[in-house]
């Protein structure tokens, strides 16, 4: 039978059996219409090496497998051996994991180059023989590129092209395109649709193969352009932007391993189900390291923050108003004005209003409050500690003194003290005196309306004052740990100095070795890290080499500054469509970009939809132009051949019926009926929760009770636009 891994089946002598048409002895399963495309003519070459894969697949997962085992079993080690162990068995586990997922479906197609006969295999990873022969070619790698960029006007050096369709392990499909202009031979399965056509399901107008070969061309242009700086991707519904924004984001961790090593990508998605519909995309793309988020995970109360008053919310979008928290931080940095004398058993010094100040120059720009504090505090005992003679006072106990010192300790509290971040954010919607302190350009009614009671009933809109509270701060907790943890380190090396010392005193060997104990290095390999407190580490705090925004145009300048935070070298793909911004975006991208502190932005477009058909365009398009006369419209290019239909809200449950019983697949989203219970295949969405996904069916519930103005016909271009087979539009 034929070996779901990927390869040929074998005869009971270990030899390969002939090709032939069946799905049971050949990877090609091709359905009686496609009758001509099975001839062995066309397919056998393709069969041979799809044998040669599958072998070479076997092969790596038993020596994975192996390798893997050898791994898990090698003892833990401690600190870099550690992570090193950690990170080896994590690269194993995942090509192995990606063997395994695909078998010789890995393969995307072929290609033949101009002056090379031997056609080039082109898959989502690549693989080389025993004898180093290029099997498969990775799909990211230079030498796959006019896989995906050629066209007839450039053909890139390719002669032909072939694609394969792949379902449950065989190749159902499969379509040939010929660049050279030479006479076509038995060696090519050309087709009147091209592959990209058929897998949208749709028929193609008079226009589909020119435009959907600049599409394509496009948007591997996009995928494969540099990492530098801010790169735009702007399109309108079903451009592809979301698709370009994931092959980007697995392109640039291969094509620059430097991005691996340096933070690494991450992705930041709109909302949960965004991220639930994309999560299976990356992997599939040989990509697992790349971090997925929205922006409510980045901080801690996202998940349980609610929505904030429109008006309120406003207020809180600009970036000068989160630049109070350093205002706001810097309030209780402040050294005491007067000087304070301090007892200690040695005798009592007198501790100027100078050297307070002198101490809290400790702190470097850059570090968080709470860490600062403790280099502060340090300074501070170094200050003290210098008035003293070191032959006359031993600066240990000195020291150990003046940190039990009541009167000191809680002056350095007052002037320097440990800050909670979500505290600072809270006083200032909490203390109308301290916010004007810290904003002082507010209005006072402007001040009034921040004011709230419950000033920890936190908001969306207050997530970027606690992620800048907590970069500036830092985590009280951490600082903590942070001293429970030297205080246990220093408590293990001094009871490790006296074993070493009984040991030494104990040696009467001629080579005295252990003497070799008194090296630091020796004694801190004796440690016992595994012991210590565990320091919390943010997986989503950065810094990242690289961050890829979907639906980048609804963030605020505020929420900006949260990725910005994250990305000191200010290297984003950033994929949006101003026409979709539901509160207004009247601005170009390099504006708005520039205004929030990217400088160096490039513009990529996609104007041509080739999700959405052209009878649900013709409707949606109108809808956005009322509002957004300017707004960028795609072309659609596909025809369904369903009008958009009309009824009344009272007709939704026999509209679902309807399609559910003549539909045995596909997803339908119900849009502006929130009380609706889904089921798995009817799902209940609003227009923001919808952002970014496609659905068969769409029905649009009462539309004109989305809204007015901007805000309003957004949400129902966007509700339209999610279908990608028919929409419905039920009215009251």
């Amino acid at each position: 039978m034929y070996n779901p891994v990927g390869g040929l089946p074998q005869d009971p002598g270990g030899g390969r059996q002939s090709s032939t048409v069946t799905s049971a002895t050949s990877p090609f399963d091709l359905p009686e219409r496609l009758s001509a495309k099975r001839a062995p003519a066309l397919i056998a070459p393709d069969e041979r090496h799809f044998a040669a894969i599958a072998r070479n697949l076997e092969r790596s997962i038993s020596e994975l497998e192996t390798r893997l085992e050898t791994e898990r079993r090698a003892p833990g080690g401690h600190g870099q051996a550690a992570l090193d162990r950690d990170l080896e068995v994590h690269r194993l586990a995942g090509r192995l994991r990606a063997i395994r997922r695909f078998g010789i479906d890995l393969c995307l197609g072929r290609m033949v180059l101009d002056g090379d006969p031997e056609p080039v295999y082109v898959g989502r990873f690549g693989l080389t023989d025993d004898d180093g022969r290029r099997l498969v070619v990775d799909w990211r790698s230079p030498a796959a590129e006019p896989f995906f960029g050629a066209t007839h006007a450039n053909p890139m050096g390719l002669v032909s092209r072939r694609r394969y369709r792949w379902a449950l392990k065989h190749v159902v499909d499969y379509w040939d395109e010929v660049f050279s202009g030479d006479p076509l031979d038995d060696n090519a399965a050309l087709d009147d649709q091209s592959a990209f056509i058929a897998s949208l399901g749709s028929t193609r107008s008079s226009r589909m193969r020119d435009v959907l070969g600049t599409i394509q061309a496009d948007q591997d242009a996009i995928i494969r352009a540099g990492s530098r700086g801010a790169l735009v991707v702007d399109g309108g519904p079903g451009t592809g932007k979301t698709v370009v924004a994931l092959h980007r984001a697995a392109f640039l961790l291969y094509s620059e391993r430097r991005l691996a090593g340096g933070g690494g990508v991450l992705f930041v998605g709109p909302h949960e189900p965004y991220l639930a519909y994309v999560e299976d995309v990356l992997p599939s793309l040989g990509e697992e390291s790349v971090k997925t988020c929205t922006l409510r995970d980045l901080v801690q109360e996202g998940r349980s923050a609610v929505e904030e008053f429109a008006s309120v919310a406003a207020l809180k979008q600009s970036a000068r108003l989160v630049d109070a928290i350093e205002t706001a931080v810097g309030y209780y940095e402040n050294p005491p004005k007067t000087g304070m004398l301090v007892e200690t058993p040695w005798g009592d010094v007198a501790l100027s209003a100078a050297e307070w100040a002198f101490a809290f120059e400790a702190a470097e720009t850059g570090v968080a409050h709470n860490e600062s504090r403790d280099r502060v505090w340090e300074e501070l005992l170094d200050i003290i500690t210098d008035k003293f003679d070191d032959e006359e006072v031993p600066v240990h106990l000195l020291r150990r003194s003046l940190r039990q010192n009541d009167e000191l300790t809680r002056a350095f509290g007052r002037a320097w003290p440990l800050l909670d971040p979500a505290g600072v954010v809270a006083d200032l919607w909490s203390e109308p005196a301290y916010l004007r302190y810290c904003a002082p350009w507010l209005s006072r009614d402007e001040v009034q309306l921040l004011h709230r009671e419950n000033p920890r009933t936190w908001t969306a809109a207050d997530l970027p004052y606690l992620d800048a509270a907590r970069d500036r701060i830092g985590d009280p907790e951490s600082s903590r740990r942070e001293r429970r943890r030297e205080a246990r380190i220093a408590a293990q090396k001094r009871q490790m100095q006296s074993v070493v010392d009984d040991l030494i005193a104990a040696d009467d060997s001629d080579l005295k070795l252990m003497s070799m104990l008194r090296g630091e290095d020796a004694q801190n390999s004796l440690i016992d890290e595994g012991g210590l407190p565990e320091l919390d580490h943010d997986g989503l705090a950065g810094p990242f080499a690289h961050i890829v925004v979907d639906e980048a145009q609804e963030l605020s300048d505020a929420e900006w500054l949260m990725l910005l935070r994250r990305c000191p070298s200010r290297r984003f793909t950033i994929v949006g469509d101003r026409a979709q911004a539901r509160h207004g975006f009247h601005e170009s991208w390099q504006q708005r970009l520039t205004r929030i502190g990217l400088d160096d932005v490039t513009l990529a477009s996609l104007s041509i939809n080739y999700r959405t058909p052209s009878e649900v365009m013709d409707v949606a398009e109108p809808v956005i132009r009322a509002a957004l006369p300017d707004a960028n419209v795609p072309t659609s290019i596909r025809v369904s051949g369903v009008p958009v239909r009309y009824g009344s809200t009272a007709d939704l449950t026999a509209v679902l019926g309807e399609w559910l019983a003549s539909n045995e697949l596909g997803i339908a989203c119900v849009i502006g009926a929130p009380a609706l219970v889904g089921t798995p295949r009817v799902r209940s969405l609003t227009p923001s929760t919808a952002k970014g996904l496609e659905f068969d069916l769409v029905v649009l519930v009462d539309p004109e009770s989305l809204g007015d103005g901007i805000e309003g016909a957004v949400d129902r271009y966007v509700s339209m636009t999610r279908a990608t087979q028919q929409l419905v539009i039920l009215t009251r």
